[in-house]
Parts: C-alpha cells; sequence; structure tokens
C-alpha cells in the first residue's frame, strides 16, 4: 500500500480514534483506514498530494463479505437455495450496508472531492456502502481474516432475524401483488401522481391502486425506488388488516441455534 499522502498528525490522530473507539483495534497501517475512506473523486482533485481511492480495497472487501455472508448461512440454516440467495441479497445491499456504515459513524471521516460532497444524497448512501466493504478490506489485510469476519458479523450478519421476521428478503412488489390478488382478486397498478426537481435530481411520487382505490403512495429518486416503497407500504396495510390470514414466514431450520459462536471459532 502506497503512503496515502501528505496528511498531519492530527488528521491521521482522527481515524486512530475511530479505529480504536468503534472499531475497538488499532490498525498497523493506519494509511489501510484512510485509504478505505478515501473516495475516487477526492483523489482527482488532490493528485498532488494524494495517490490512492479506495475502490481496490472495495472490491477485496465486497468479495471478503460475500464469502463469509454464504458461509454464516450454510452453516446456520437448513434452507433451499433461492432462499439463502434472498436472505443474504437484503443483508449485503446497498441500503443495509450504508446503514451500517451511518451507524459506525464515519461518514465524517469519508474524504470526498467537493462536488460530491454536494451531491444528491442518494450518491452519499452509494459512497457510505462502498466505503463499508473497502473497510472490510482494509481490516483483512491489516488484521487478518478472523477480525474481518467478526466486523462482518458485527455490523452485517446480525441483522438476520430481523430480516427473517420482517420478511424484507422478499421482493416487495411480487409480495404485493400476490396479497392483493389473494385478498382483492386484481393485481395493484402504479401511476405516477408527481415529478419534482432538476433533471439531475428528479424526485418521483407514485401512488398504488387497488380496485380503483389508493392503497399507498411514496416518494423515491426513481418510479423503480418510489414503487418498491409504496409496495412495502401496501404490504404492511394487507398484514394488518388480514393478520389472522397471513401466517408469517415460519421459523427456518437452525443449524447452528448460538451461531454468535462462530465468531469465536
Amino acid at each position: 500500500m502506497k503512503n496515502v499522502d501528505f496528511m498531519t498528525k492530527a488528521e491521521l490522530d482522527e481515524y486512530e480514534k475511530f479505529a480504536t473507539d468503534k472499531l475497538g483495534f488499532k490498525f498497523h497501517d493506519i494509511n489501510l483506514l484512510v485509504t478505505a475512506l478515501t473516495h475516487r473523486s477526492y483523489v482527482n482533485e488532490h493528485l498532488k498530494t494524494c495517490v490512492e481511492h479506495n475502490e481496490r480495497l472495495e472490491f477485496l472487501g465486497d468479495a471478503i463479505l460475500e464469502v463469509v455472508s454464504s458461509d454464516f448461512l450454510f452453516r446456520n440454516f437448513n434452507e433451499p437455495e433461492g432462499v439463502m440467495t434472498a436472505w443474504r441479497s437484503t443483508l449485503v445491499r446497498t441500503e443495509s450496508i450504508a446503514e451500517a456504515g451511518t451507524k459506525l459513524g464515519y461518514g465524517p471521516l469519508v474524504r470526498l472531492s467537493k462536488g460530491e460532497a454536494n451531491g444528491p444524497a442518494r450518491s452519499h448512501e452509494a459512497i457510505i456502502a462502498d466505503c463499508f466493504e473497502a473497510v472490510i478490506g482494509a481490516i483483512y489485510i491489516d488484521q487478518g481474516f478472523k477480525v474481518a469476519r467478526k466486523f462482518i458479523y458485527d455490523h452485517i450478519l446480525v441483522k438476520i432475524d430481523e430480516v427473517i421476521e420482517e420478511e424484507t428478503w422478499r421482493d416487495p412488489k411480487s409480495y404485493f401483488q400476490e396479497l392483493a390478488q389473494r385478498f382483492d382478486g386484481v393485481p395493484p397498478q402504479y401511476r405516477t401522481i408527481r415529478e419534482e426537481g432538476p433533471d439531475h435530481d428528479k424526485t418521483f411520487t407514485v401512488a398504488a391502486y387497488v380496485n380503483g382505490q389508493i392503497l399507498a403512495t411514496a416518494s423515491g429518486h426513481s418510479k423503480q425506488e418510489a414503487q418498491t416503497i409504496c409496495a412495502q407500504t401496501a404490504i404492511r396495510k394487507y398484514k394488518e388488516k388480514y393478520k389472522n390470514e397471513i401466517p408469517p414466514h415460519e421459523n427456518p431450520e437452525r443449524l447452528c441455534p448460538n451461531w454468535l459462536d462462530l465468531v469465536k471459532s
């Protein structure tokens, strides 16, 4: 790993403090953590003082995250491949990883260009998620696989019970259609009722209709995003209305009830 740039000791101390306070260990090479939190745009804006961004570490961290998540699900659940693939996708999708990164609180340490820092919120979510994967890569190189695995367990895989219980692993639009047809006899329809904002940062408001009646409305940065949020709201309404007729997902067969013990192995 190349030296990141000419950072002052005070600046490096901030990264050291984050590692100690939030990650629970001291990096042997703090440059790895700094690089993990450095976006390409920052390098492009500081070519004379900064030489490396986080994309290579992100590549490595993404692979480790998939391996650890797959291994965790295989060892702990006796479920069909399709179900475990859906669970894994939910656990490691951008929104979930970005949420974990936000809770860790490294946002202020992420180095961005001025333009990127002032960009739309949805791009910031993707950047936080990318940095999370890069941090995994940095931890793996600096501390080894066992520590990187524990980091993933503590911040991502710990959400598995919530994913199963709330059925967030299901495709919302498909599940909404299934419920609408089951209880109302017709598929839902989506209509865009409002578009706001400039072309590069537009917001769409969509309504979901069942039998000509609005069941839910939602806004998003694309029609697809708004429809998905609409579907999630509609599902909750169906579950509230037909709670005695919509059984929760049956408890999966767990192969290792005390799965957190795997972190110690």
